[in-house]
């Protein structure tokens, strides 16, 4: 079988030419592995969460002692998806001290390593090949009005899941 890497690479989401280490506002998005529903429900408009849930927002909150430049803003865990505004401070100059891939990336890990633990010693659901999907969306956001519109739409996330094409109830909706 000949391996054509020029079908095989992925094109990037991300800005070309823009520094992801640079101060400023990020909307951040990280879906599961085949949109499994793993981190809790939706009961009435509200985010319940499990207890894999509740481990995925602990290791959010603890991104700050990480990452001194990390400061976290409004953010939601879904069944299947997170949503989180970011915020790179850096007292140094423009720029944190990692860019906000690596910071995603230690996150990814120390939530992945985590739930394989608990799926080994206290019975979590299994999953397919990896917890996370293998990239991530951002948006840089550009002023205090594009902020406002985010975190209004994290807040109200869950009372929207009956209509979110990430609600797999939903699938038949989401774009190709």
């Amino acid at each position: 079988m000949n391996y054509n890497i020029e079908q095989r690479r992925r094109r990037s989401i991300r800005l070309l030419g823009y520094d992801y280490a640079q101060t400023g506002g990020y909307f951040v998005t990280i879906c599961t592995q085949g949109r499994a529903c793993i981190f809790g429900d939706v009961v009435d408009g509200e985010m319940r969460l499990n207890h894999a849930g509740e481990m995925v927002q602990r290791w959010w909150t603890e991104m700050g002692n990480k990452f001194p430049a990390f400061q976290a803003d409004e953010y939601v865990v879904m069944p299947n998806h997170f949503h989180a505004v970011v915020n790179l401070v850096s007292p140094k100059g423009a720029h944190a001290e990692a860019p906000l891939s690596t910071m995603v990336q230690w996150f990814k890990t120390m939530t992945t390593n985590e739930y394989i633990r608990c799926v080994k010693q206290c019975g979590w659901p299994p999953f397919s090949k990896r917890v996370w999907q293998r990239n991530y969306y951002e948006h840089i956001i550009r002023d205090e009005s594009a902020l406002g519109r985010i975190r209004r739409y994290i807040v109200d996330n869950p009372a929207k899941w009956h209509k979110d094409p990430e609600n797999p109830l939903n699938a038949r909706q989401r774009p190709t």
